[in-house]
């Protein structure tokens, strides 16, 4: 009986052992040593480099330095884009305290003028296979298209001045940031005075580019155990194994980036023109007023970012205002042909002072010059053919008009004529009830009638 009940508390206490041994002793050690799972952050740049893709980047290296990101991957296909958008890349590669990426891919992409300053700012260059970068050389000025096109002296040397200070800003800036990111400073400056390229062979053998990689996959693998610095310190990468996370433009982003089409800058502009001009012609109609005033603050924005030339923009408005004198002044469409003239070369000049992948399509400016000719063209003749009508509506309809008199004019009675009752007024003596009379004038609310012989049978 004693045995019994000293058996019982130990078989009692045996049990809660193992539920405790069961629930918290077989558990896995804690592990709170452990990384977090890596995670490669990748945007993809394809087209001009502009303040939509400077704010683009921006905006996707601070969420992968607040995301902890493993490595951020800019894939880039350019050919080129804006001086001021690249130098803002540039600054935010060079301070980012994550490890960026440059992947000039896929086959066949190219990383041409702002791009050769991107791939070097990166932290790693990276090039998939037939791929070529360079020509990096700024334009910023309009210059002669031809020898045979003579400018004063003294504009050519301000001109030539000119070309060699931005030039000289932009080698400085690439050797710096070349010797920033340990890469080939001296094909640099080639790339920028003589504007050369090169392809991913090349860009190896010349310490330009670091590795190539035949695809995404590919560039994940050879990335894994590369080290890195940045300015928290030396990094090894982990990124054979990582999460890969897209990141896309929002909304601001992709309207900043239309905007900085030319082409779409310049679509704005012409149905700005077009809708305030119907708004003048048909006061009161509202949505085209309203439709041509925001197209037209959005084109000529654009314009802006595109930093034009001035003297395109003028000589597009005076092509507009000899549009409209056509149309006011019986010019028989001379001025409308003149106008045509004055756009297209407007349209010209008006990016002939930028790069040519920011340079309005001379497809589209004949088309819209054509479009925008036949629409005034059109309403030309239109108002000829209006002031040739006979009149068709209000009273002068009755001068010449046939009617009848209902009563006896002498000299006042009435007449009808063409459905309805008018007083009437005669000086050539008096007129007999149901004779046909012909309407001479219109005087305020009375017609004068002169008595019409009979037809001859």
């Amino acid at each position: 009986m004693t045995a019994r009940r000293v058996a019982g508390p130990a078989l009692l206490g045996i049990l809660i052992l193992a539920i405790i041994v069961a629930w918290g002793g077989g558990a896995a050690p804690p592990t709170h040593g452990a990384a977090p799972a890596p995670v490669i952050h990748r945007l993809t740049v394809d087209g001009v480099i502009g303040p939509a893709t400077a704010r683009f980047i921006a905006r996707a290296v601070r969420h992968a330095e607040d995301a902890g990101a493993e490595v951020l991957v800019i894939q880039l296909d350019t050919p080129g884009g804006l001086l001021k958008s690249t130098d803002d890349i540039t600054k935010v590669l060079l301070n980012a305290r994550v490890p960026v990426v440059v992947y000039i891919a896929p086959r066949g992409a190219r990383a041409a003028s702002a791009g050769v300053f991107i791939t070097y700012a990166a932290h790693i260059a990276a090039m998939a296979p037939a791929t070529h970068l360079g020509a990096a050389t700024p334009v910023t000025l309009g210059q002669p298209s031809s020898p045979q096109q003579q400018q004063p002296s003294q504009q050519q040397d301000n001109e030539r001045a000119m070309r060699e200070k931005v030039t000289n800003d932009a080698v400085a800036n690439l050797r710096a940031i070349a010797n920033r990111r340990g890469r080939n400073a001296d094909w640099a400056e080639q790339a920028v005075r003589e504007a050369v390229s090169i392809t991913e062979v090349d860009a190896i053998r010349l310490n330009v580019a670091n590795l190539v990689a035949e695809n995404f996959a590919d560039l994940q693998r050879r990335l894994d155990g590369m080290t890195v610095t940045t300015d928290l310190g030396t990094k090894s990468l982990r990124t054979a194994q990582a999460r890969v996370d897209d990141i896309e433009m929002d909304v601001t982003e992709q309207f900043l980036s239309l905007l900085s089409d030319p082409n779409i800058g310049f679509i704005l502009m012409n149905v700005g023109i077009l809708g305030i001009l119907v708004e003048l012609y048909n006061p009161g109609a509202i949505l085209p007023g309203v439709v041509g005033g925001i197209a037209l603050i959005l084109g000529l924005a654009s314009f802006a970012i595109l930093q034009v030339n001035v003297a395109g923009l003028l000589l597009i408005a005076f092509a507009v205002l000899l549009f409209i004198a056509d149309v006011k002044v019986p010019g028989h469409g001379v001025l409308t042909v003149g106008g045509i003239i004055a756009f297209i070369f407007g349209a010209i000049l008006l990016t002939e002072r930028t790069a040519p992948v920011l340079q309005i399509s001379l497809h589209l400016i004949l088309a819209v010059a054509v479009l925008m000719g036949a629409f005034f063209l059109f309403a030309v003749s239109a108002g000829v053919r209006a002031q040739k009508a006979p009149v068709r509506s209000g009273g002068e309809r009755l001068v010449g008009a046939l009617g009848v008199a209902r009563s006896a004019i002498d000299p006042e009675g009435m007449v009808y004529v063409q459905g309805e009752m008018w007083s009437a007024v005669t000086d050539a003596g008096p007129i007999a009830a149901g004779q046909p009379v012909r309407v001479v004038s219109l005087e305020g609310l009375r017609v004068r009638v002169r008595p019409e012989p009979p037809a001859r049978t």
